[in-house]
């Protein structure tokens, strides 16, 4: 693979990339087999993949010191103490990898005082990912070539693309996102939303749930902030990390941020 053209890398960069590509190809040998699938405490889903990807990152990320913050283990919470963590998901999208939709993901994340400075998305059916480096830009690996990318232009929200979860689009979240009258509506899985946003393919992406956790969003805020748009909760306040409830408690927009105002805006009136 090329070298990701970002000068000042903090090497944790090029481990984080390790991580994400090691994990997603063990996803994918799992990924066309027969494999087992558990249901955890919370109802959600795991798989086989889910726990064989979790112990490659931790394999790789453990060439750092930094504790890490995984969905697929116990959280002591001696994090909380640290200036600087990993936060990670190591299959983004487990309902959609059950579904054979392909659109799943391998989430990291670097957080210095509660702020996301790296994050990277492997997209393994594609062999695609999307990287960022706080104060270098968003870039994204397609077809064996990194190519900067940035944010759509679009401020109109009549004109703007707004994608959502094909799995959990609450009732409210649709007539909200109707009635802010999208020039067309998309589903798609995982956090590739955040990364058709940040290359500029769509516009919005809105959910009001309270169950997103901080390793659904961490590498997706520094990718969208680094391509030029936003991620904020649904009253507009910024996301922060490292925290001891994990919950969003207020849902996440994500935009290119020309419309960002006008959706908190609207949603306001709504209550």
């Amino acid at each position: 693979m090329k070298k990701i053209p970002i000068v000042n890398k903090i090497p944790e960069l090029d481990i984080a990339l390790q991580a994400a590509i090691e994990a997603g190809n063990a996803i994918l040998d799992i990924y066309g087999k027969n494999y087992e699938t558990l249901i955890k405490k919370d109802d959600s889903p795991i798989t086989e993949a889910d726990l064989k990807s979790n112990e490659i990152i931790k394999h790789v990320l453990s060439k750092t010191v930094h504790s890490i913050l995984s969905e697929e283990d116990k959280d002591d919470q001696n994090r909380l103490s640290q200036e600087i963590i990993w936060i990670v998901d190591p299959l983004d999208g487990t309902s959609d990898f059950i579904d054979k939709t392909g659109e799943f993901t391998v989430m990291i994340s670097l957080v210095k005082n509660k702020k996301p400075i790296l994050g990277v998305i492997g997209w393994p059916t594609e062999n695609t990912i999307f990287a960022a480096q706080k104060g270098s830009g968003a870039f994204r690996y397609l077809e064996g070539d990194w190519e900067k990318i940035s944010v759509s232009k679009t401020s109109d929200l009549k004109q703007s693309r707004a994608i959502g979860s094909r799995h959990h689009l609450s009732n409210k979240e649709k007539r909200f996102i109707e009635k802010l009258g999208f020039k067309n509506f998309t589903s798609i899985g995982s956090s590739l939303k955040v990364g058709k946003i940040s290359s500029g393919e769509a516009e919005a992406y809105i959910t009001t749930t309270n169950k997103m956790k901080e390793w659904d969003s961490a590498a997706s805020y520094c990718i969208i902030s680094e391509a030029g748009g936003k991620m904020t909760d649904i009253w507009g306040n910024d996301l922060s990390y490292n925290n001891k409830d994990v919950y969003h408690q207020n849902g996440i927009i994500v935009t290119n941020g020309l419309i960002h105002n006008k959706i908190l805006e609207e949603f306001k009136k709504l209550n």
